[in-house]
């Protein structure tokens, strides 16, 4: 079911004429994430279409109130709608993504859908094959019950400090976890863990497709969930494309560094890597 605000925004893009900007959210959060980056990008001349997955609810209150309408989507069912939303734009966006929407972001541009691409502490692909421990415990509320991957699953606040809000503030942490914390599927993350030992999983990035366009690789110095390893070796793979391709590590941050104060940083950088190429 695609959500009645994927639509009105692609309809305002297109209407403006202005170059579309698409963000993609990760697991446990919702296209609201992205609220302050939509207005940074509109004031920059840009036209933001912050995209939901399948299904999305309008809002973290009815997403934890019935977390069961976020189970059973999985990467490739969340790319495929993502691509039909990016297919109604007028021309092809920039597109930028978060966690595993940093992932999806790289499967879009795989399949040439954007002008240019941020992957921010991108979730990994089949191919990339640290797996450094403190990732392996912010994915085991989800891995440690195979049941799970049927279900939507909600992270305790203590599990969400460790996994996103480890380089903020108690009360920060906080604040974020009420703020933006849903439930979310369980498949994604057992897709990713299994996409080394899976030839046909739908965990994988065409990283050679010259049509890919530029990308950027953004990566949080003590991000617990997608570690420098991680995000590195993403880069390395991705930098056989015959596009450009870079990497940055923003000092200091963690997982949560698209939305907690030190958001506009990471955003503006982003938007500086965009608009050379856009």
């Amino acid at each position: 079911m695609q959500n009645t605000s994927d639509l009105a925004q692609i309809e305002q893009a297109n209407s403006s004429g202005l170059q579309p900007v698409v963000f993609v959210h990760g697991l446990w959060l919702l296209q609201s994430s992205w609220d302050r980056w939509a207005q940074l990008f509109a004031e920059a001349g840009y036209a933001p279409v912050a995209l939901s997955w399948p299904d999305d609810p309008d809002t973290v209150a009815e997403a934890n109130a019935h977390p069961e309408i976020m189970a059973n989507k999985t990467i490739g069912q969340i790319a495929d709608h993502l691509a039909g939303l990016i297919g109604k734009l007028d021309c092809k966006p920039a597109i930028v993504g978060h966690s595993f929407g940093g992932l999806l972001t790289q499967i879009l541009a795989g399949r040439g859908l954007g002008v240019a691409a941020v992957a921010i502490s991108p979730a990994p692909f089949r191919g990339v094959l640290p797996l450094p421990l403190s990732a392996l415990r912010s994915s085991a509320p989800v891995l440690t019950n195979p049941a799970n991957v049927h279900r939507a699953v909600p992270l305790t606040y203590e599990q969400f400090r460790y996994a996103f809000g480890n380089a903020v503030s108690e009360d920060e942490a906080k604040e974020l976890y009420t703020t933006y914390a849903v439930p979310a599927p369980g498949a994604p993350l057992f897709q990713a863990a299994t996409a080394n030992f899976n030839p046909w999983t739908e965990a994988k990035v065409d990283t050679a497709n010259p049509d890919r366009g530029p990308l950027l690789v953004v990566s949080g110095e003590f991000d617990h969930t997608v570690p420098w390893a991680i995000a590195n070796a993403s880069y390395k793979q991705q930098a056989h494309n015959p596009g450009l391709t870079e990497i940055v590590r923003i000092p200091d941050r963690g997982h949560a560094l698209t939305i907690d104060a030190g958001w506009r940083e990471v955003a503006g950088t982003a938007l500086q890597f965009i608009q050379r190429f856009v």
